[in-house]
């Protein structure tokens, strides 16, 4: 008959140590020994009850494998084996690096167990107090606060870490959970629905490369950087009208993406001003090489245009969303977007209550007052 738990630990001094010791019985039944490092009693038995809960819970190994790894290892060993490509982009792994260089500043000795809810707090808010420096030739120069949203996505960052550590039972959970940022962050990563008014005068005032570039995210969806600015010219089949995209941010990005007659015709444009050169939209600094950054002609076209500044990016939510406007189930958008997740579909379709204002601003609310084609009387 198995010893009862009850009477299972025990909190006891040995000769050659000032501190409390503890003794108990794992699941098993095995008898465990450690030092609670504690010369204050009911510290120790503290330690003694949380251990016996723990125990009785099924996550001791949990708690014990998490009190001996401080997040500085965690978060080194997060960058080289969950930050890296293929698993993810190259240039969210330089963002994660950016961010771990500040937290584990923070909390690098730290234990993962020791890091509670309001830590994490006081480190955002301390965050929200620090100024931008920039490198010159001439020294550091200091700028001006951080923005809320440079700190939310340092949370993030930390909040996604510490959830690897749960899946790996390290935590029992994570205390990013319980927190709350400190300041309200409008329209943080809230896509820009693009209407068709809006579309026309970017076009009227954009460069010819980045007006066929809004016509082809517009039309297909493809991604700014990572599909259509290093797509070959080998790569589009006017025949079949296709272009095939070789790599992608996901493994559900690699297809062959049709394409609509008005996405056609952009490609043809592209075609007759992209040169000799193998890319469909080539560097104008680097003649063997494609454009790898379109934000200061973006920013000047939607200027011109008299545009509010929005993402490149949210063309392709206006994709997704036209195709749910349209009348297209949401399980086909998402094979159209070539996303891995379903859940992703989410945030485009919130963007549709914004198409219905702009059809109930098109509404004759002067209708019933119109004379009626099939007789004299008018409806008063």
């Amino acid at each position: 008959m198995p010893r009862s738990r009850k009477y299972d630990g025990v909190v006891y001094r040995r000769k050659e140590t000032l501190f409390w010791w503890i003794r108990y019985r794992d699941r098993s039944g095995a008898r465990r020994r450690e030092s609670t490092f504690t010369q204050d009693w009911q510290e120790a038995q503290q330690l003694l009850r949380e251990r016996l809960q723990a125990r009785d819970s099924n996550v001791l190994d949990v708690v014990r494998k998490g009190e001996k790894l401080s997040l500085e290892q965690w978060a080194d060993f997060f960058l080289e084996n969950y930050s890296k490509p293929p698993m993810r982009a190259e240039k969210t792994h330089q963002v994660n690096l950016r961010v771990a260089k500040h937290i584990k500043g923070a909390f690098g000795p730290r234990k993962l167990v020791e890091i509670t809810a309001d830590d994490i707090e006081l480190y955002l808010r301390d965050r929200l107090r620090k100024t931008v420096r920039v490198k010159t030739a001439l020294g550091y120069r200091q700028m001006g606060v951080l923005k809320p949203t440079t700190v939310h996505q340092e949370l993030r960052v930390l909040r996604r870490m510490l959830n690897v550590a749960v899946r790996k039972k390290l935590l029992q959970a994570n205390p990013c959970w319980g927190v709350e940022f400190p300041v309200a962050v409008r329209g943080l990563f809230r896509p820009h629905y693009v209407t068709w008014s809006e579309q026309r005068r970017i076009e009227s005032q954009a460069p010819p490369h980045l007006r066929n570039i809004v016509q082809i995210i517009t039309e297909t969806g493809l991604r700014v950087y990572k599909e259509l600015t290093p797509l070959r010219k080998d790569q589009v089949d006017f025949v079949n009208a296709t272009v095939w995209i070789p790599d992608s941010k996901t493994p559900n990005g690699i297809a062959e993406i049709p394409l609509t007659p008005l996405a056609i015709e952009a490609f043809k444009s592209q075609m007759l001003i992209s040169g000799i050169g193998p890319f469909l939209f080539p560097s104008d600094k680097n003649p063997s090489g494609h454009h790898k950054n379109l934000k200061t002609a973006w920013r000047k076209t939607l200027k011109r245009a008299g545009v509010p500044y929005f993402r490149i990016y949210d063309l392709r939510s206006t994709y997704a969303t036209r195709l749910s406007a349209g009348g297209v189930a949401d399980e086909w958008v998402t094979q159209l977007l070539r996303q891995g997740d379903a859940k992703v579909f989410k945030k485009y379709s919130q963007m549709k209550l914004q198409m219905k204002r702009e059809a109930l601003e098109k509404m004759n609310r002067q209708a019933n007052e119109m004379p009626l084609e099939s007789g004299t009387a008018t409806i008063q």
